[in-house]
């Protein structure tokens, strides 16, 4: 797949098989993170790998999931729950630009699973305080986000938004989902 059709094809995904990410998959995803630059090259993440399923089962249940769509047509089932987590950690006290350096290494871990057919949904909306905890995490490390992982079960496409310019992204009938994204022509201009 070229780069171009691979960042097409990333997108969000939420049901997943019950296989789980091989380490070869796994190892190219953590290292695509040493690839990501850096402001100023200070390395302010590091992650945490939860593979063990009874602890991706601890870590899902406090996470949220589609906020646009009802819950059951939104979060994954039982038998279609990610096989692995990585949470993202940040340490603003070696970095005013960690949000940054996230930015990148999210899209970075997310496009190295989707070259081997991995999806991934990034949390945002999960109950930090407790994951925090649970990763024991120091008073200068700061949970950004925990990045879902697994072989997606669904499709995922984008569509143009239609005239009400509303972005909500929605499902069919089989539980794909279509993700409005604004034309260029709406987003860039020229000086």
């Amino acid at each position: 797949m070229d780069m171009m059709e691979l960042m097409k094809t990333r997108r969000t995904y939420r049901r997943f098989t019950q296989e789980p990410v091989p380490q070869k998959v796994l190892d190219d995803i953590l290292l695509s993170t040493r690839y990501s630059s850096s402001a100023a090259n200070r390395q302010p993440l590091r992650f945490i790998v939860i593979k063990d399923k009874e602890k991706v089962d601890e870590v899902f249940q406090y996470t949220t999931w589609a906020g646009q769509l009802p819950k059951e047509l939104g979060w994954p089932k039982d038998d279609e729950r990610p096989t692995l987590f990585i949470a993202v950690i940040e340490n603003p006290e070696i970095s005013a630009w960690c949000d940054t350096d996230t930015g990148i290494a999210l899209a970075n871990m997310t496009l190295a699973a989707w070259a081997h057919g991995v999806g991934s949904c990034i949390i945002g909306a999960c109950n930090k305080p407790v994951l925090s905890e649970m990763f024991g995490l120091s008073e200068k490390e700061k949970l950004h986000s925990v990045v879902a992982f697994g072989y997606p079960t669904h499709k995922s496409t984008i569509v143009d938004p239609e005239e009400d310019g509303k972005l909500n992204y929605y499902v069919d009938d089989k539980v794909d989902y279509y993700v409005k994204k604004r034309k260029l022509s709406d987003t860039v201009s020229y000086y």
